[in-house]
């Protein structure tokens, strides 16, 4: 039975007359004289007194007006109970992020966002790469922070910033005591590469390329902190963007040496659904991203 018609006959039960419920509900009166038929009709016996004014339900419309009422409160409580956590899901940002966004960097960014929106929340998940495209995709993340951002018929991208890629090595390495070098230095040399799986890996190898280097790679993974680890150790030289290596280099584990002659940049992307309509507090939040696009990133996977 629609909730429509047990409405109507609670608040002719509640007001005892059928042109005040007819009111109450904005319908005609022979309206409410149907609903009630066809409830009588169903439950096999009569629900209202009409002989008496105000009108009196039965026993049977009294238990009947009593279960109805309470399936209309539990109906009335349930709406509420979903407006609130629609209200909540619009004032929360799922945000899922490649590690190498910095994990102090984007608290800081949550930290301002939520000073400026204080009703409002983030929820930051860090992934591998793959995993924040499917996030966004499954929309379970409102945005996806990945680098070298690809699009799709599914995805929309937002430039975010670019982050300098410099070569990486350890204070002993032969090559730790120049400030810059050309690209063709590196060629020979040992080298601590990403994945072969990953985007970044493509994108250097074609810099590499297209400059004549060819490196002995020696290690490949599919996480900056491991390359890192490796450089460190002085396994081989390695290409990696310059925010992510800013604490190694102030403990002095790590020296950055800028590219002479040629320039390579990481690009980091803000990415969500094309059909997925962005609440006011996603918007809000990309609004601070993008405004502050030249804050530097720290550790992680690519």
């Amino acid at each position: 039975m629609e909730l429509e018609t047990i409405k109507v006959f609670c608040d002719l039960i509640n007001l005892g007359s059928f042109s005040k419920a007819a009111a109450t509900n904005e319908i005609s009166q022979p309206t409410v004289s149907r609903f009630v038929h066809q409830l009588e009709e169903r439950l096999g016996g009569q629900l209202v007194d009409r002989s008496k004014r105000p009108l009196q339900p039965t026993v049977l419309g009294q238990a009947y007006f009593e279960g109805c009422k309470r399936l209309l409160e539990q109906y009335t409580e349930l709406e509420v109970s979903l407006r609130r956590a629609q209200s909540e899901r619009a004032l929360t940002v799922r945000v899922a992020a490649i590690y190498s966004v910095g994990l102090g960097d984007m608290g800081q960014y949550v930290e301002r966002f939520q000073v400026d929106n204080r009703n409002a929340k983030v929820q930051m998940e860090y992934l591998h790469p793959d995993q924040v495209y499917q996030r966004v995709r499954d929309e379970q993340a409102d945005l996806g922070l990945v680098s070298f951002p690809g699009r799709s018929r599914e995805l929309e991208v937002l430039s975010w910033r670019e982050e300098e890629m410099v070569v990486v090595c350890a204070p002993g390495h032969a090559l730790a005591r120049f400030k810059r070098i050309n690209p063709a230095r590196l060629d020979g040399e040992k080298y601590v590469a990403f994945d072969r799986r990953l985007v970044i890996r493509r994108e250097v190898d074609r810099f590499l390329r297209d400059h004549g280097v060819r490196t002995d790679v020696v290690f490949e993974f599919d996480s900056i902190e491991n390359i890192k680890k490796a450089v460190e150790v002085g396994t081989g030289l390695a290409l990696l963007p310059e925010p992510t290596i800013r604490q190694e280099m102030q403990a002095g584990t790590l020296l950055s040496l800028r590219l002479d002659g040629a320039r390579m940049v990481r690009p980091l992307g803000i990415i969500h659904r094309r059909q997925h309509k962005l609440g006011s507090a996603t918007r809000a939040f990309i609004d601070l991203l993008r405004a502050n696009g030249t804050s530097p990133g720290r550790n992680g996977h690519h």
